[in-house]
């Protein structure tokens, strides 16, 4: 007796289309005969398709499941006669291991490979960018063939094992038929020429390696990490194909007092206890050269300061810019270690005017904590 419908696929009685359906390609992949080791994989493909062709369609199944086998008998239910989505199925399955191939989809000419290069710029050149000039080793057109690997004089001749093709067939008969294999051809590795007598410069490769020099145009705002693509200057392809592409890894060298935060450059600067009691005018380096800050009376250490538009230029994702971040200026009050006599004398009249009381501080944010707020954007100064 055939076997229940439902367990050939081995799905629910409640199963959707959707469920038969993939239940039906993860079978046909597993027991079709042309690549299943099963010994009973014929019988058990047939088997397959009988169950999907009636589960598959909605008035056969409704006839299956009220009356059994006996309700589809006579509907066409064996073999491969046609039924609703087989055709979808038959081509992926069939396409996804070489079969049904033209002949117009052989390899012919690879492009070239890839290129990659490490670059290490400098932090201002980061943040304004630079035409770097690099040095790469490539695989160059040899200008002796041409490229085409052949001995200047001579030509390549047709492949005979394919014909020009650059596939070879092989027919398989199976149940269903003639089955056509292609695969590319070993002996001209799918070009479908052949060459007899090899370039002497190039060995019948067609492409010789080369030192050359390149300038690569770095974009304002890059960041340690991100690579700079760089079209058609990878290795030149095989005869004439297109070549591949170059990327370039930037690297950014640490600065001696500038940081970067996103977009934002921040710099830590101390001022002495007199300037931040009485306030001053002070110069503030920033790469844009220097620049004068007011530092108003009785500045606290951590304050920090905003120079608008004096920060890291914003990449967008095509290489060009949108405005600048900031530059952040954090102040430390420096407290001297080492007086002179005078400046003792001053201090002890000083701190004579300003008592000796200890004020706990109250139970709101330190020190630390004002300073993450401003860099998350709660205060501004």
């Amino acid at each position: 007796m055939a076997r229940d419908y439902y367990e050939v696929l081995d799905v629910p009685r409640t199963a959707s289309k959707n469920d038969i359906k993939q239940a039906f390609r993860r079978l046909a992949r597993q027991y079709h005969p042309d690549v299943s080791d099963h010994p009973d994989a014929e019988a058990r493909f047939k088997e397959i398709n009988e169950a999907y062709e009636v589960l598959s369609d909605d008035e056969k199944r409704a006839r299956y499941d009220r009356f059994g086998h006996a309700g589809v008998q006579g509907t066409g239910a064996s073999g491969f006669s046609g039924f609703a989505g087989f055709d979808e199925i038959f081509e992926e399955f069939f396409s996804s291991f070489g079969g049904m191939r033209s002949s117009s989809a052989r390899r012919g000419p690879r492009p070239g490979a890839d290129r990659r290069i490490d670059v290490t710029i400098s932090f201002e050149e980061s943040v304004f960018g630079v035409d770097k000039e690099i040095e790469i080793e490539r695989l160059e057109t040899c200008e002796t063939c041409g490229g085409m690997g052949a001995e200047p004089g001579t030509q390549p001749v047709r492949c005979p094992q394919c014909g020009g093709t650059g596939e070879v067939r092989q027919v398989q008969q199976t149940f269903l038929g003639s089955m056509v294999r292609v695969a590319t051809c070993p002996r001209c590795n799918g070009r479908g020429e052949i060459i007899q007598t090899a370039c002497s410069a190039c060995r019948g490769e067609g492409r010789l390696r080369r030192r050359v020099k390149l300038s690569v145009q770095i974009p304002a705002g890059v960041r340690e990490g991100l690579q700079v693509q760089v079209r058609g200057e990878g290795d030149a392809g095989e005869a004439g194909a297109p070549r591949g592409n170059l990327y370039v890894v930037i690297h950014v060298s640490e600065h001696s007092f500038f940081k970067r935060r996103n977009n934002d450059i921040i710099v830590d600067i101390t001022i002495n206890v007199a300037q931040a009691a009485l306030g001053d005018k002070i110069i503030v380096p920033t790469v844009d050269g220097d620049v004068e800050l007011t530092i108003p009376a009785g500045t606290q250490t951590g304050r920090v300061f905003r120079l608008r538009g004096k920060g890291v230029p914003r990449l967008r994702s095509d290489g060009s810019n949108a405005g600048r971040g900031d530059q952040l200026v954090v102040v430390q009050v420096a407290i001297p270690t080492q007086l002179t006599d005078e400046q003792r004398r001053l201090f002890e009249q000083l701190a004579r005017t300003l008592g000796k009381e200890v004020q706990p501080q109250s139970n709101g944010r330190g020190f630390f904590d004002r300073v993450m707020d401003f860099f998350a954007g709660d205060q501004q100064s």
